[in-house]
């Protein structure tokens, strides 16, 4: 029997060489015929480490590497194009970043070059 590849988003990247993938997929209700969105789980064994959160990815069918593990993965389809929010540590980081790039688009329409963080103007 061949082995089955499938499609998914990356839901987890938190531990090593691990992934959890969401395939989601629509089904008809089979008594009431209302059409109802679920999703398959599925850890993926992901070696290289190459897919991050967010990432769709391509992976396939293999043989038990643990207790949950039962794929691998093929491709990263598509990366993420979400913010990493964890490398912004408060809102007041992020305040400080949008100013900073407030100030410098202000300096290149002015002409002049930006000032340093705590120098007088």
């Amino acid at each position: 029997m061949p082995k089955r590849i499938e499609t998914g988003t990356v839901t987890s990247a938190a531990s090593a060489k691990t992934r959890r993938v969401e395939i989601p997929r629509v089904v008809r209700h089979p008594k009431y015929g209302r059409i109802q969105h679920r999703r398959t789980v599925c850890h993926v064994h992901d070696e290289s480490e190459e897919s991050q959160l967010g990432d769709t990815v391509e992976i396939i069918e293999c043989r038990p590497r643990s207790r949950l593990k039962r794929w691998e993965l093929v491709r990263v389809v598509a990366k993420s194009t979400a913010v990493d929010v964890a490398s912004l540590r408060s809102g007041a980081r992020a305040t400080e970043l949008r100013e900073t790039a407030a100030r410098a688009e202000e300096a290149a329409a002015s002409g002049r070059p930006l000032a340093e963080k705590g120098a007088a103007t």
